[in-house]
Protein backbone atom coordinates (compact mmCIF):
# COMPACT_ATOMS: atom_id res chain seq x y z
CA UNK A 1 0.00 0.00 0.00
CA UNK A 2 1.42 3.36 -1.01
CA UNK A 3 1.30 6.56 0.99
CA UNK A 4 2.05 10.00 -0.43
CA UNK A 5 3.98 9.45 -3.63
CA UNK A 6 7.37 11.07 -3.62
CA UNK A 7 8.38 12.10 -7.12
CA UNK A 8 6.51 9.12 -8.56
CA UNK A 9 8.55 6.49 -6.74
CA UNK A 10 6.73 3.14 -6.57
CA UNK A 11 5.56 1.71 -3.26
CA UNK A 12 5.44 3.11 0.22
CA UNK A 13 7.85 6.02 0.65
CA UNK A 14 7.36 7.53 4.13
CA UNK A 15 7.33 5.83 7.56
CA UNK A 16 6.25 8.23 10.36
CA UNK A 17 5.30 5.28 12.58
CA UNK A 18 9.00 4.33 12.92
CA UNK A 19 10.12 7.43 14.84
CA UNK A 20 11.38 6.23 18.22
CA UNK A 21 11.96 2.64 17.04
CA UNK A 22 15.36 0.95 17.06
CA UNK A 23 17.22 1.62 13.79
CA UNK A 24 17.72 -2.03 12.86
CA UNK A 25 14.03 -2.84 13.31
CA UNK A 26 13.07 0.30 11.39
CA UNK A 27 15.41 -0.56 8.50
CA UNK A 28 13.99 -4.09 8.32
CA UNK A 29 10.43 -2.74 8.27
CA UNK A 30 11.21 -0.22 5.53
CA UNK A 31 12.90 -2.78 3.30
CA UNK A 32 10.09 -5.28 3.87
CA UNK A 33 7.36 -2.75 3.08
CA UNK A 34 9.20 -1.45 0.00
CA UNK A 35 11.71 -3.98 -1.36
CA UNK A 36 12.82 -1.47 -4.01
CA UNK A 37 14.69 0.62 -1.40
CA UNK A 38 17.81 0.24 0.71
CA UNK A 39 18.13 1.99 4.05
CA UNK A 40 21.16 3.93 5.19
CA UNK A 41 21.43 4.47 8.95
CA UNK A 42 23.18 7.69 9.96
CA UNK A 43 23.72 9.64 13.20
CA UNK A 44 21.36 12.57 13.65
CA UNK A 45 22.78 15.70 12.03
CA UNK A 46 24.90 13.84 9.48
CA UNK A 47 25.33 15.40 6.09
CA UNK A 48 23.88 13.66 3.05
CA UNK A 49 24.01 14.06 -0.68
CA UNK A 50 21.34 16.26 -2.24
CA UNK A 51 20.54 14.01 -5.19
CA UNK A 52 17.10 12.37 -5.17
CA UNK A 53 16.89 8.58 -5.53
CA UNK A 54 13.82 6.35 -5.43
CA UNK A 55 15.88 3.49 -4.02
CA UNK A 56 17.27 5.19 -0.88
CA UNK A 57 15.94 5.95 2.60
CA UNK A 58 18.07 7.80 5.13
CA UNK A 59 17.36 6.68 8.71
CA UNK A 60 18.65 9.23 11.22
CA UNK A 61 19.27 7.95 14.74
CA UNK A 62 20.25 9.27 18.17
CA UNK A 63 22.98 7.98 20.48
CA UNK A 64 20.70 5.13 21.55
CA UNK A 65 20.20 4.03 17.92
CA UNK A 66 16.56 5.21 17.94
CA UNK A 67 14.99 6.81 14.86
CA UNK A 68 14.68 10.59 15.38
CA UNK A 69 13.31 11.80 12.01
CA UNK A 70 10.58 10.42 9.78
CA UNK A 71 12.28 8.05 7.33
CA UNK A 72 11.35 8.80 3.72
CA UNK A 73 12.64 8.24 0.22
CA UNK A 74 15.02 11.10 -0.60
Amino acid sequence: MSTTMSRNCPGKNVWPELVGKHADAAAATIEKENPKVKTIILPQGSGTTKDFRCDRVWVFVDDHHRVVEVPRIT
